[in-house]
């Protein structure tokens, strides 16, 4: 899906990483859920064997609450009649799949019911599967980062306080120098001068360029400064941080517009992506915000973050079922290696957990 993450740079050698400085540990912003230290360089970021397993291991919550649910529901049933389809969908509006996509996926399966085409209800299980894989592989159909011809690409990050929007930012920048990208970070959260300098401690753990501004400054200016310094570098990625704010103030939003016309005049075609940061903790307050930032800005894709903190990860299938944006990546831990690419097979293969070995007596 995003290519620019799988192979190296074949045009030029890999710039050196500058080395982590030496700073004390500091606090992680509210809700970035971050180590206190650098990463050495060599050291493994996660453990588990492999995406999945991970994966399951982060989403143990949900899956506690919604497969293991599902699995106690089916498990001895003989038919597939009204009162267990009632019984699941209150599972599935549970563990925030949302009331229209709910009724989506039982519709389904009560035209399968109604043709004589579904009896056992073990099959059930599979019908709620595709649906969900269904919804999610339809929002990718408009994945992939779409390179501009010629100067940077410009990520422009936007959501509310306290998601680990700032965090994020930090590891993707990281998966961009991975890939043999030359990166420029733009610090336009002026209004508050600690977010200026997490972000400025971010670039140096991953040894990148941040471009500042003062505290209070102009947050456009210091946009248009750092896309000027990016074109004038060779810079080949630019992501922009913008301020926290409260989806429901009108005027936040009206700063986050002027800085995204300053982006499109000093550089056509920019953003390239605009990309909302989403706490999945929030459950169904995260659909508000991105519908309300995606009228204000045009979100391209989104990045979910805590999903291994809630109970209620099928808001991952309730927003692209909602919207049709992107999911672009996925935050499952607190190292620098946990933003994770989103496969739509994978996370419902991890969703759903393994066989259910369960024998009747």
């Amino acid at each position: 899906m995003l290519g620019w993450f799988r192979k190296k740079s074949a045009d030029k050698p890999e710039k050196p990483k500058q080395p982590a400085a030496a700073t004390p540990p500091v606090e992680s912003p509210a809700g970035g859920g971050e180590p206190a230290r650098a990463p050495v360089a060599g050291e493994p970021q996660s453990g588990g064997s492999g995406l999945v397993s991970r994966l399951r291991e982060r989403l143990a919550k949900t899956r506690d609450l919604f497969a293991s649910r599902i699995d106690d529901l089916l498990f001895g049933r003989k038919q597939i009649d009204g009162e267990l389809l009632d019984d699941l969908e209150e599972v599935l509006i549970t563990a925030d799949l949302g009331v229209a996509t709910t009724h989506d996926l039982l519709e389904k399966a009560r035209r399968l019911v109604d043709r004589k085409e579904l009896s056992d209800p073990a099959a059930l299980k599979k019908v709620l599967k595709d649906g969900m894989l269904g919804y999610l592989q339809a929002s990718l159909e408009k994945a992939d980062f779409s390179r501009p011809a010629s100067g940077p690409f410009v990520i422009m990050v936007v959501g509310v306080n306290g998601v680990g929007k700032t965090t994020t930012i930090g590891k993707l920048a990281h998966k961009f120098v991975q890939s043999g990208q030359s990166v420029l970070l733009v610090a336009a959260d002026t209004f508050r001068a600690a977010a200026i300098d997490q972000l400025q401690i971010w670039g140096e753990r991953v040894g990148v360029e941040v471009v500042a501004g003062k505290a209070a400054a102009d947050p456009s200016s210091v946009v248009y400064e750092g896309l000027e310094q990016a074109k004038k570098n060779g810079q080949e990625v630019v992501i922009v941080d913008t301020a926290g704010r409260l989806h429901t103030k009108a005027n936040l939003m009206e700063e986050l517009k002027k800085i995204k016309r300053v982006m499109t005049k000093l550089l056509p075609g920019a953003p390239h992506e605009v990309m909302l940061v989403l706490d999945a903790t929030t459950g169904q307050n995260g659909i508000s915000q991105v519908r309300l930032f995606n009228e204000a800005v045009e979100l391209t894709g989104l990045t979910l973050t805590k999903l291994d903190g809630t109970a209620k990860g099928g808001i991952v299938v309730n927003i692209c079922h909602e919207f049709n944006i992107p999911i672009r990546f996925i935050g499952i831990g607190e190292q620098l290696d946990d933003l994770r690419n989103f496969e739509p097979a994978e996370y419902v293969e991890a969703l759903f957990g393994g066989r259910d070995d369960r024998k009747e007596s």
